[in-house]
């Protein structure tokens, strides 16, 4: 992490857990457990479902609520669908946008650019998933595979804009296995992903850009994976749905930074 420059960001993914009864009770205790440090900013991504009970919960807190998609459409007949300026009226924050759970439903590389623009639009903070499969990882084509993957999903943001996007880093094969990316090379591809904010913007955007690791993070594994200076917080999937390790992962990247 690198505090003088960016935001150090914990962000939980419920995906499909809990209802909106069991969401208000898990924030509550979150609550009395939150860490008093003001160096972290924490966000809870709920089912949309859950997103007002979450807000009204969080509310008069520093933790931000957000939604797990949302559609790059602003109203229509997109049956089932939620739009971003929707989100906004709900009280939202950010939005994840290409999962590799939602990438692997059919989500295409144009329909992640479609909706991290119109996430922006709607003054969001979009957090923008790339990652590689083990087969590419093993094929060696990991930093060449996730620059396409932010060239596209960044096609047409202006600098005006970039500012406000949170990428995250998530191996497909370490998503809910239980396997992490060792330190070092979580951080040599975070630190790939702020070559490519570099040319395609400039040093300064990419110096300032956060840039998360999510790919089993755990309350195990956190302190180490947030020491390294280009990851920037985490995405964090199982250890999110349980208070304390979500607590224990805040602690740590609370930690004293050079």
């Amino acid at each position: 992490m690198n505090r003088k420059y960016r935001k150090t960001l914990i962000a939980g993914n419920w995906k499909m857990n809990k209802t909106p009864s069991e969401t208000k009770q898990f924030l509550m205790e979150f609550k009395g457990m939150m860490p008093k440090g003001r160096w972290c900013d924490i966000a809870f991504c709920v089912p949309a479902v859950c997103i007002p009970a979450a807000v009204r919960a969080m509310r008069e807190t520093r933790v931000g609520i957000g939604a797990e998609n949302c559609n790059a459409n602003a109203s229509g007949a997109y049956t089932g669908e939620i739009a971003a300026n929707m989100l906004v009226d709900a009280g939202c924050k950010y939005v994840i946008v290409g999962h590799s759970e939602r990438r692997a439903m059919g989500e295409t590389d144009a329909d992640v650019n479609a909706k991290v623009k119109a996430v922006l639009d709607a003054d969001l903070v979009p957090i923008v998933c790339v990652g590689e499969s083990l087969e590419q990882r093993e094929l060696g084509i990991t930093e060449e595979w996730i620059a396409m993957q932010i060239k596209s999903a960044l096609n047409g943001v202006g600098e005006n804009k970039i500012k406000k996007v949170v990428i995250a880093y998530e191996p497909i094969w370490a998503i809910g296995t239980g396997k992490t990316a060792t330190p070092d090379q979580a951080e040599e591809v975070c630190c790939a992903i702020r070559a490519v904010i570099r040319k395609l913007y400039d040093a300064k955007i990419a110096r300032a850009i956060t840039i998360l690791y999510g790919g089993s993070m755990n309350e195990k594994n956190a302190f180490e994976l947030l020491a390294k200076l280009d990851i920037d917080g985490g995405l964090i999937g199982g250890a999110s749905l349980d208070a304390e390790k979500f607590v224990k992962i805040i602690e740590a990247a609370n930690q004293p930074t050079t």
